[in-house]
């Protein structure tokens, strides 16, 4: 694919063919298209021959997890939330967890990094995908970014900041009642590492940002263009590394303490519109990240990313083989233009 007129971004993919004799007989080929994002320049597979495949436990949304109703149990559960839950840190914080409505933040008892908590929605102990309220989703966020804002004062050197969520166990999740993970750290996770690198490389070069360029040649191709909510911009990812992969760009934003209230809940109703795309979908696993670096430069925009997971149900297939685990390159089974097409609804109204 030629490179973006206005941009110089490369949209670039290859076809390659596998060969082989089937077992009736016939001579077959298998058709794989190999992309590299323009953002980063990472590799993707679509191995279009694996969508005829019959996947076990997509033919309907799967049944509630066996503890979904088991909210006497669940150390998220009001009134043992209180209890069971580690405290803030009272050198850094006046109160023993946040509050924002209905959403309550208190540190993750197993860190992974200087700075990391969990920010619960409300009291419901298990809601299925695409049936979160938009408000309580708000609520979580904003909770998420008081906490990040109250540590950015006293410890400025944490910099590097993420909100993210893994909803089912499929998806890496401990705990069925829904909740975002928050982070910030000193020390830069590869990925803020390696985007801050290519924003400030393209930036040096053509004295634009690479977000807002992609954006704006995804909008004029129509091809994988999704939608708006608020500010943020919808679209299925070009070369994706997840199934079913969809970014949000939120051009000219650049930090995350910045956004207000009607950004966070634009956000949220995207968020829910790619889950209720998921749910026709019947999946009902799926993976969220919104990563900034608070350096105070207008470099890196922020960009969300969503993708849907292996559901959670007995003797499903993973959707991570030795081939991304071990090669690198994530390998799906659907075009990201057919995935466009089928959100695109979601966003309607």
């Amino acid at each position: 694919m030629q490179p973006d007129e206005n941009s110089g971004l490369k949209f670039e993919k290859e076809i390659i063919r596998s060969r082989f004799i089937h077992p009736d007989g016939r001579q077959v080929e298998g058709i794989i298209e190999v992309r590299i994002n323009p953002v980063t320049g990472r590799t993707s597979r679509i191995a279009f021959n694996r969508s005829k495949e019959k996947e076990i436990g997509t033919e309907r949304l799967p049944a509630p997890p066996p503890d979904a109703q088991k909210t006497d149990t669940c150390p998220f559960c009001r009134p043992q939330v209180f209890e069971q839950t580690p405290r803030l840190a009272k050198d850094r914080f006046d109160r023993a967890r946040l509050e924002h409505k209905a959403s309550l933040l208190f540190p993750n008892l197993f860190p992974y990094g200087r700075y990391s908590a969990v920010s619960l929605f409300d009291n419901s102990h298990f809601v299925e995908i695409g049936k979160a309220s938009l408000d309580s989703y708000t609520d979580s966020f904003i909770n998420c970014q008081n906490f990040l804002a109250s540590l950015f004062k006293s410890d400025p050197d944490a910099i590097y900041m993420a909100i993210t969520q893994n909803h089912l166990p499929s998806a890496g999740g401990s705990l069925v009642h829904p909740h975002l993970q928050v982070h910030a750290d000193r020390i830069a996770t590869n990925h803020h590492r390696f985007l801050r690198r290519r924003c400030a490389a393209y930036h040096t070069r053509s004295g634009r940002r690479i977000f807002s360029d992609y954006l704006a040649s995804e909008k004029e191709r129509q091809q994988r263009y999704i939608g708006k909510t608020g500010d943020w911009h919808w679209l299925a990812a070009f070369a994706p590394e997840g199934f079913f992969e969809i970014w949000a760009i939120l051009p000219g934003q650049f930090s995350l303490l910045a956004l207000d209230h009607g950004q966070w809940q634009s956000l949220a109703r995207g968020v829910l519109n790619t889950q209720r795309f998921y749910r026709s979908l019947h999946r009902n696993g799926y993976n969220f990240g919104l990563l900034c670096q608070e350096d105070g430069h207008d470099v890196m925009e922020l960009r969300a990313v969503i993708l849907a997971r292996s559901n959670y149900a007995p003797w499903v297939r993973n959707d991570h083989t030795g081939y991304e685990i071990m090669l690198g390159d994530m390998t799906t089974f659907s075009a990201p233009e057919k995935t466009a097409a089928a959100a695109r609804p979601f966003w309607d109204g």
